[in-house]
């Protein structure tokens, strides 16, 4: 194991004024699972992901195992463009043809993750980019979405988008044990070996709990669900949520993020998190301080 003071980040650890704070938290999460959903803001931001790279070194080293799964979304649609391939969205979820699901995991595993992996072995980790079809680790069933009309519900074809339906645990269990970071793109493959595109936030839940997570944490573009003050709820109950959503505090884009959350707690994850990935070591501040940062689900 890498110690804390060979690296840049090992560095910025022991100046700041959580350290001592940092400590206890460091002994309860030791030799604990964290997934890790890394997309919005601070993927497009140099100084962001080089610090959100040094902050998953570090996890490593105190001996927390991070696994990291990204999106990319503004990436496929800035090269869709410049592919001039036209692309539409059903609640959120991209439709995908064959060609599209060709540049999407392009996009996805062929750079994104690669500039992930780079930035994080940079730091002095050990990451190893991976999608869904490395080691057969997302078996996927297409996804089949459900829409109501006034007079019958219809099945709407999105193409190949998917949901994960195994997990390859062994292998994930192996990459940890041997002190690797797994980075992986949110490909997966289908019965008969066809590719398929998913929902990072999705994936993440899913292989979150197949790990049993002690945390999911989501790295969004916001501080977490506010009230309707605008304030920020630090933590909410699973047996809450459906009043949240009924009452409009949870709502739009956030309800898919809780979903997701609500579903990784219910299948063995401890908690999940829904952190601002625009706030400089977030992460860090929310496993390594007593109130963290963000909004925290848990049962």
């Amino acid at each position: 194991m890498i110690k804390i003071s060979e690296t840049k980040g090992g560095d910025w650890l022991k100046q700041t004024s959580i350290l001592s704070q940092a400590l206890p938290f460091m002994q309860r999460y030791a030799g604990k699972n964290i997934t890790i959903k890394y997309g919005g803001s601070a993927m497009g931001e140099d100084k962001l992901s080089s610090s959100f790279a040094r902050d998953i070194v570090l996890l490593k080293q105190v001996g927390i195992n991070p696994i990291v799964i990204h999106g990319g979304g503004p990436r496929i649609k800035k090269m869709l463009d410049r592919l001039k391939v036209k692309s539409s969205f059903v609640d959120g979820l991209r439709v995908t043809d064959k060609e599209t699901m060709n540049i999407v995991e392009m996009v996805l595993t062929g750079s994104i993750n690669k500039e992930i992996v780079m930035e994080i072995n940079k730091e002095g980790g050990m990451a190893i980019g991976l999608s869904g079809k490395d080691a057969l680790l997302v078996k996927t069933k297409k996804f089949k979405k459900k829409k109501a009309t006034s007079e019958v519900e219809k099945i709407l074809d999105l193409g190949f988008v998917g949901l994960p339906s195994k997990i390859n645990t062994d292998f994930l269990k192996w990459c940890i044990k041997t002190d690797f970071i797994p980075v992986i793109s949110p490909i997966g493959y289908g019965e008969k070996f066809e590719t398929y595109n998913i929902n990072a936030d999705t994936m993440s839940g899913a292989i979150s709990a197949s790990i049993l997570s002690e945390r999911l944490i989501l790295l969004t573009d916001v501080k977490g669900v506010l009230d309707k003050k605008g304030n920020l709820l630090t933590q909410i109950k699973v047996s809450d949520v459906e009043k949240l959503i009924r009452n409009g505090t949870i709502s739009g884009g956030m309800i898919p993020k809780i979903e997701t959350c609500v579903e990784a707690v219910k299948n063995g994850v401890k908690a999940a998190v829904i952190l601002d990935g625009r706030l400089e070591h977030s992460i860090l501040l929310e496993i390594f301080t007593e109130h963290g940062v963000g909004t925290l689900i848990t049962n």
